[in-house]
């Protein structure tokens, strides 16, 4: 019997228009664990503000970035990727794509995977950095429709890959021709955000170690082993070395409401650099393996225009992993390593 493997992305609309942009978020920001607070709270400003506003201004972004033939840049770069990891490895797998949120869900996906019965299913989360807000719910989701069947099929789950030698090194491939043409004199690492309070929850210290100091996320240890930001400094380090990065900067986009956000905060790098002399600006966004949203709208489009108004003179972003050569090789290699884990049964 083959082995499954499910890779999991965030998710995407069905297309850019506001009523699928709105069905799209209700679901997403629905989950406890994205809006972590009390659900009476959730719920008044989830349908109270946030879906009375937001879609529409969402909708305009989509469209921004949306193609005519491959639709949605995330899923298509996704659909890709599966395809070439179901290549990679042959016969003996059957690999499906999920969404968190969105199409193809992860239930059709297990559907999917118990037709062909498979023995076991890897898990594969396509999240580099460890969150409860991305990682957590993906896997509780696999759980939770999982244990509702009958017959539960063996599960693994590849953990948070922030140093995993492949993902460097697929990274390495595609920023290393990039930044050599953009010839920057600066780089940023820009991560997607979190709510602080996200990050202390994940602290196994009770509280005492994440972000209590400036040098919190210098290293990873007992106290951080699962900290979203210290996971994004060790992935950056690890970049700037292997690319010979000496000139750069961690920072986090995407931040969401009033309450505070992990810094520093991308949007106001973006003002700052130019006026400590930055005119060439190259952005990598490691916490994302497949271009979306967030860096072709968010850094390709919005972040170019206000880094230029600043006074800077050209913003290049570095492509993501997408369905590089190299990223298809980590990710297949990533499933046949933690397939190795467990028994074969039947």
């Amino acid at each position: 019997m083959p082995t499954g493997l499910l890779l999991i992305n965030l998710g995407t609309p069905d297309d850019p228009s506001t009523s699928a942009v709105r069905r799209y978020l209700a679901e997403f920001l629905s989950d406890p664990r994205v809006i972590d607070i009390n659900p009476v709270g959730r719920a008044v400003l989830l349908h109270g503000l946030i879906l009375r506003t937001r879609p529409a201004k969402s909708a305009h972004a989509y469209q921004a970035i949306w193609d005519a033939k491959t639709g949605s840049p995330l899923l298509h770069h996704s659909k890709e990727l599966a395809a070439g990891v179901a290549q990679k490895l042959g016969e003996t797998w059957r690999v499906e794509l999920a969404m968190r949120y969105g199409n193809p869900s992860i239930a059709s996906a297990l559907e999917r995977l118990a037709a062909a019965a498979v023995d076991r299913v890897v898990v594969l989360p396509l999240y580099p950095q460890y969150a409860a807000s991305s990682t957590a719910t993906s896997v509780a989701r696999v759980m939770e429709l999982q244990t509702a069947q009958w017959d539960v099929t063996p599960l693994d789950v590849v953990p948070a890959f922030h140093a995993d030698p492949g993902f460097l090194a697929a990274w390495e491939a595609v920023a290393r021709p990039a930044l050599a043409a953009a010839k920057p004199d600066h780089v940023l690492f820009s991560f997607h955000g979190l709510p602080e309070r996200q990050i202390q929850k994940s602290d196994p210290s009770g509280g005492n170690h994440c972000l209590k100091s400036a040098t919190c996320c210098d290293s990873l240890g007992p106290a951080n082993h699962r900290c979203y930001r210290a996971q994004c400094y060790a992935t950056a380090r690890d970049l700037a070395a292997r690319l010979g990065i000496t000139d750069s900067t961690v920072c986090f986009q995407s931040r969401l409401g009033r309450t505070p956000w992990i810094t520093p905060h991308t949007d106001v790098l973006l003002d700052e650099l130019p006026k400590k002399g930055v005119k060439r600006l190259a952005v990598m966004c490691p916490a994302f393996v497949a271009d979306c949203l967030e860096t072709l709208e968010e850094i390709g489009i919005r972040a170019q225009a206000q880094f230029k108004a600043a006074g800077g003179e050209e913003l290049t972003l570095v492509p993501s992993l997408n369905a590089t050569p190299a990223w298809i090789d980590a990710v297949a290699a990533m499933a046949t390593r933690h397939a190795a884990r467990l028994p074969v049964v039947g």
